[in-house]
């Protein structure tokens, strides 16, 4: 019986150690999110921050203080986009040649250094200084933190972890509204600066075995990757397939002759033609596309203002925003929830459907107001705005990082994300500098009709074309591309042969 019973603890001990193995790979995984989450989060607080401090600077004005000029306020507001962008040519360069690591860490330090200037400010122009670093910060959100959270997770758990940071964001920018309205604005940047202190222990954490492995570092990269994804099975196939994939990769590159300055010109060539560079890179560019052109960022940043059109009250466009605010939260929080029970490719599309069902509604009613048939109410305005904010951050609003940090290949990344930065920021300003000018030109249910048939055709475009990415490694996503461009060559070769056939 004591025999029985020693027998019987050792299986339970043996159990509850196989138990905790294969925990320690998701909690590892896990701390790599929430390091990354910190920096979304800051990055959130720096959009939020003018928001408050522009009008808490106006009031604090006097005689001995700096006043604020209506363009210094604007450029407040704006500053942070443009010095993003050359951050987003140097952060895919550095993450090519350097590594994933180190460039994150670059990014929290200089970070850190902004918001060390921003509680400093004693004027506008020392904030516009602190804006200027905090470029850096956007440019990493679709260079460093995606490619980070994409490589060091595994299929199982990658979208959620990639859908929790766009939400982070959105809690950032809310906190920062809400710091600045109960109490200074440079409390923010205490926020920022502990999130900054956790981001720093990313020291710790080993390099990014995909990045390791296409520098030829295997041995290095085993190590990485058993560290993040354990010893089972099924992490080591994955491992296995990567180290194939890139000795594979580097043996094709090494055969061929590197010897004038042409032979770099034709590389460059053969990847901008390359189906494996382009394909993923536009399906990328239509996904961002159709969040863009669906209209909701637009009604984020003009809310107080489409709200007061529709409804004529400014305490009624006050209180609807409010209730935007915390439904887009609420909806991406949905979102991530969804998610798990739905395939990326489902879920993007039928939330787009939804969501461009409800812009057409909107733009029906708003036409039947503008006619006099019907007689405008505050709450159906609301609901209809909140249905479409639902269904939009379900899908649209979470999952394009998602999306593209999975279909993009890993020797076309750096690049890649280099085209797909500076495509968002530019679409980003671009849609929304033109926006007050659709309002005006085409009136309020011309631009809601505009947005839903313009997000309709991408909408398309991707129910053609996108492919689902759930729970596949980057690796079998990548042989999808490669196993469609052979069957796309096959077919063609055999149509010729056919042909000679014939003659």
């Amino acid at each position: 019986m004591d025999q029985d019973s020693r027998e019987g603890d050792a299986f339970h001990h043996e159990e509850y150690m196989e138990h905790r193995k294969s925990w320690k790979p998701f909690l590892r995984q896990l701390y790599v999110c929430t390091v990354c989450s910190s920096l979304y989060f800051v990055l959130g607080l720096c959009f939020g921050a003018p928001t408050v401090y522009v009008p808490q600077l106006r009031k604090e004005a006097n005689s001995t203080s700096e006043p604020l000029t209506d363009d210094m306020a604007s450029w407040l507001s704006s500053v942070l986009g443009y010095f993003s962008i050359p951050w987003a040519v140097i952060l895919p360069i550095l993450t090519q040649y350097i590594g994933r690591k180190i460039p994150f860490l670059i990014v929290t330090v200089v970070t850190l250094i902004s918001f060390i200037v921003f509680y400093c400010s004693t004027s506008p122009m020392h904030l516009l200084i602190s804006e200027v670093f905090q470029g850096v910060t956007l440019a990493s959100n679709m260079t460093v933190l995606i490619v980070i959270i994409v490589e060091y997770s595994s299929p199982r758990h990658r979208g959620v972890f990639m859908m929790i940071e766009t939400s982070i964001f959105y809690w950032g920018v809310w906190i920062a509204n809400v710091t600045g309205t109960f109490s200074h604005w440079r409390k923010i940047a205490i926020i920022a600066f502990v999130c900054c202190l956790y981001s720093l222990t990313a020291i710790i954490m080993p390099e990014s075995p995909s990045w390791l492995a296409m520098n030829g570092r295997f041995e290095e990269c085993a190590n990485a990757h058993r560290w993040l994804n354990g010893h089972h099975k099924e992490s080591e196939d994955e491992l296995e397939n990567l180290i194939k994939s890139q000795k594979d990769y580097r043996k094709k590159c090494a055969a061929r002759e590197k010897t004038t300055s042409w032979y770099r010109l034709r590389i460059i060539k053969e990847t901008v033609s390359a189906k494996g560079f382009y394909q993923p890179l536009l399906l990328s560019m239509c996904v961002m596309s159709l969040y863009h052109f669906s209209g909701k960022l637009v009604c984020t940043m003009y809310a107080v203002d489409l709200l007061s059109s529709i409804t004529a009250s400014e305490s009624a466009a006050y209180t609807g925003m409010l209730i935007l605010d915390a439904v887009t939260i609420l909806g991406m929080q949905i979102g991530c929830v969804l998610s798990k029970l739905f395939n990326r490719r489902t879920l993007l599309l039928s939330s787009s459907a939804l969501g461009i069902f409800v812009l057409f509604l909107i733009s029906l009613y708003l036409y039947l107001i503008s006619l006099n048939v019907i007689v405008e109410n505050k709450i159906v305005s609301i609901v209809l705005l909140t249905s479409f904010s639902v269904a939009i951050t379900c899908g649209p609003m979470i999952m394009p990082s998602t999306i593209f940090g999975e279909l993009i290949f890993l020797r076309y990344k750096s690049s890649s994300l280099l085209i797909l930065t500076l495509f968002s920021e530019l679409l980003m300003a671009t849609v929304l500098k033109l926006s007050p000018h659709i309002f005006k030109a085409l009136t309020l249910h011309g631009a809601f009709l505009f947005y839903g048939i313009s997000a309709s055709i991408f909408a398309f475009i991707l129910y053609k074309y996108l492919p689902e990415t759930k729970d596949k490694t980057l690796q079998e996503i990548e042989n999808y591309f490669k196993d469609s461009l052979e069957i796309e060559e096959n077919a063609s070769k055999a149509f010729i042969n056919d042909k000679s056939g014939l003659k």
